[in-house]
Parts: structure tokens; sequence; C-alpha cells
């Protein structure tokens, strides 16, 4: 699974015209799945996400993690961030996980978050077209492989 964490002031998902999705202080998680992903790799990405200390403190130091703020989170699929780029000019996909593994796992992923923040997490639509819209905090952008555990 790789990710790409934004600390936003504000943050939302439109799918057509209707606002699907909409947080004020936060993150916004843009989430990809390979086939190879595991349960394993949703608990491991989920602690790190809640912990991370991305948020300021009183010292304007980021010191702080969604969990001390109680801040929200907006969760978007985003099987591109698994594009290969290194032959010719159109990216591949091959390494996206398909729907029938993709969909599961990101349903496991938005649930376990849920459950660590003890919130509600909005999400985007699983393979809509979808514009997400965001004030990046910082900016602060932060990109988490779980391949890259070590």
């Amino acid at each position: 699974m790789k990710v790409v964490i934004q600390r936003v002031t504000s943050a939302s998902v439109t799918i057509a015209t209707n606002k699907v999705a909409s947080i004020g202080n936060g993150m916004l998680v843009l989430l990809g799945i390979e086939d190879e992903d595991a349960f394993e790799d949703i608990q491991w990405l989920v602690n790190k996400i809640a912990n991370l200390r991305i948020f300021s403190d009183e010292a304007q130091v980021m010191n702080k993690s969604l969990l001390d703020i109680d801040g929200d989170a907006i969760v978007v699929s985003q099987f591109t961030l698994h594009a290969s780029t290194k032959k010719g000019n159109r990216p591949s996909y091959i390494k996206a996980a398909k729907p029938d593994i993709a969909i599961p796992l990101y349903e496991a992923f938005v649930d376990e978050l849920e459950a660590k923040l003890s919130k509600k997490v909005q999400t985007g639509e699983f393979g809509a077209d979808m514009k997400v819209e965001l004030c990046n905090d910082g900016p602060v952008t932060i990109i988490i492989d779980t391949k890259n555990k070590i």
C-alpha cells in the first residue's frame, strides 16, 4: 500500500455536482493498493497515519498527531499512485490491484482508521471520477509505502 498524506485546513470530494465528503483540520489520505497488500499492511499503515506527528504544538513544532488534535480524515482511492513511468510516456498501472482485491482492502482500511480514530472517516467513492479540493497546510505532504517499513 502506498499513501500520500496531506495535512489540510480543509478538504472535500465532489462527484458530479454532489459534495460527498468535507473536513476541516486534518488529513487527506490518497490510498493506492497493490495485489500483494494484506491486512497486516492496513494495520501498520493505520497506526502510522494516526500517530504521525505532523501537526503543530504550542511552540509551532510538528509534534502532534491526528489523534492528539482530534482531527478529521478523508480517504480517497488512488490507483495512479502505482503508476510506472519507466517505459514510454504513457503510465502503466499493472501494479495497481484490480477492484475485486482493492475494494475489500480499501473498505477494511477505512474501517480500521475509523476504529483507531474513534470517529467517522469520510471517503470518496471507489472508482468514481472525483474532484478533490484541499488547502494544504504548510504545505505538509508525506508519502508512505508499506513495502518500505524497515
